[in-house]
């Protein structure tokens, strides 16, 4: 037991003004809370929700009276960082349509601030974002920089997304993989990367997939090594989105995704696309079907119909929070 003649009220008081100190001594090195008391915000702050799909999170920002983001790749970055910011995968824009034939327009800066031209997980959370800024509607059309996709909302909470037909010609996914076959595509094509021969498929979604099956997710890879190289080698000019897969089931994937522009994430939806079609082309699993895809944030279920060549996904858009963050 440890014994004072300091009175209780002088105990008290000394112990809130040390967390007074220490909050301001907190919030001085913060770029989002000033240290005025109380909090306020500054001019130059953005109103944000934040949503996440299977643990790949990304801040979204109400700009529909806007053609153009309001915050920059720099600025976007900043609010990405998960020890200075408000943390995500990635800034999402709502804008306004281009033309008639589009509901609403969607921009995205990735957590580095360069810009994806589309992202699965993304457009999910960007459709539940309109439904409750009031936008009530059962599918939307989004013009992107892939082009049109289409998010329908589903009863069940979940949102499924036509994200249209895959491209596989090899240079246009873009790959310098020597085509290999059909179509001049590429699949399962040799590359010499890291010290290691891969087999490689190539796939866009709107964005460029290199997809590799493997027979082991923890003991045939190095992860953190080889999905950085894969994405920076030479035969991918744009760079790349790397997808380690296992085939666990005739209809069952389960994957590990390096992100161009992110790194690790934990999902990624046009990865779960692209490796579907990469899969049933190699042969290792039957076309047709809803193909469950097992990220490291959950499943996403992916079907590839032969009736109109399209990619069909269905998973979760979940609300987090929102605010108001300085930038």
């Amino acid at each position: 037991m440890v014994h004072s003649s300091m009175s209780l009220p002088r105990l008290v008081g000394l112990f809130l003004c040390s967390s007074v100190r220490s909050a301001a001594a907190f919030a001085s090195n913060s770029p989002f809370i000033t240290t005025t008391m109380p909090f306020t915000t500054s001019l130059n702050s953005v109103k944000f929700a934040k949503y996440e799909g299977l643990g790949n999170d990304f801040i979204l920002v109400d700009d529909r009276d806007k053609e153009a983001p309001s915050l920059t790749p720099e600025q976007s970055a900043k609010l990405c960082n998960r020890n200075f910011g408000i943390g995500g995968d990635g800034v999402i824009f709502a804008l306004k349509p281009p033309s008639e034939e589009f509901d609403f327009k969607m921009r995205i800066y990735n957590s580095d601030g360069s810009e994806p031209e589309m992202c699965g997980n993304g457009i999910r959370c960007y459709a539940k974002f309109l439904a409750d800024l009031g936008e009530d509607a059962s599918k939307y059309t989004i013009d992107t920089l892939a082009g049109p996709i289409i998010p329908v909302m589903n009863e069940d909470g979940t949102v499924t997304v036509d994200m249209g037909e895959p491209e596989l010609v090899a240079s246009n996914v873009p790959t310098t993989l020597e085509p290999n076959f059909e179509g001049d595509s590429a699949v399962e094509q040799t590359l010499e990367c890291n010290g290691k021969t891969w087999k490689v498929s190539a796939v866009s979604m709107g964005n460029p997939h290199a997809i590799i099956f493997v027979d082991d997710l923890e003991k045939d890879i190095d992860f953190e090594v080889d999905g950085p190289a894969l994405e920076s080698h030479e035969a991918f000019p744009a760079r790349i989105n790397v997808e380690f897969v296992q085939v666990m089931a005739p209809d069952h994937l389960k994957m590990k995704v390096w992100e161009r522009g992110a790194g690790p994430t934990l999902a990624c939806g046009t990865g779960a696309c692209a490796l579907t079609v990469a899969a049933i082309r190699a042969g290792k699993i039957p076309p047709g079907g809803n193909n469950r895809v097992t990220l490291p944030g959950g499943d996403l279920f992916i079907e590839w119909r032969e009736s109109d060549n399209k990619v069909y996904m269905s998973g979760p858009a979940t609300f987090v929070f929102e605010g108001t963050a300085n930038v």
